[in-house]
């Protein structure tokens, strides 16, 4: 009987263990990217930080496009180069509404790039995507505003 009771035990707390989500299964699902981008909305920007999930330094945020994440000029600057974690698109819907990252400066597309829709809002681990030429989409050298039509079909980040 008490090898019973003690099974009985063991598995309802495992049930309670799975039915209450702890921080990490939080984060995993984008609790903070989800705070995040609430709270700016389609400001018009897009934002990159060096954690997951939206979290650790914010690397930069800007409405406009940057070729050169390892310069020292322009809201993306020398260590944002391949630091990207995270990335969010609160842009505004219409037009260039899509950001594309690049794995090469100036937009060199055929390096490789991913791209991220206004529709996905943000990617808590753009470390689980690749670029178009298979690379980690984690190394990121600069970006810019495009279409939709501007983004190969193995190109979205999730």
């Amino acid at each position: 009987m008490r090898k019973l009771t003690t099974a009985v035990a063991a598995a309802g707390l495992m049930a309670l263990g799975l039915a209450v989500p702890t921080s990490a299964d939080a984060a995993a699902q984008g609790f903070y990217c989800d705070a995040e981008w609430s709270s700016h909305g389609r400001d018009g920007n897009v934002r990159a930080w060096s954690g997951y999930d939206c979290t650790g330094t914010l690397l930069g945020v800007t409405p406009g496009n940057d070729p050169d994440w390892s310069d020292s000029s322009g809201p993306f600057q020398s260590g944002d180069w391949n630091a990207a974690k995270s990335v969010a698109n609160n842009g505004t819907i219409g037009g260039n509404d899509v950001v594309a990252f690049y794995l090469a400066l100036n937009y060199a597309y055929e390096h490789g790039y991913v791209c991220l829709s206004p529709y996905e809002l943000y990617a808590d681990d753009v470390t689980d995507n690749s670029h178009t030429s298979g690379s980690v989409a984690s190394y990121i050298s600069s970006h810019r505003w495009v279409q939709s039509s501007g983004c190969a079909a193995n190109s979205w980040l999730t």
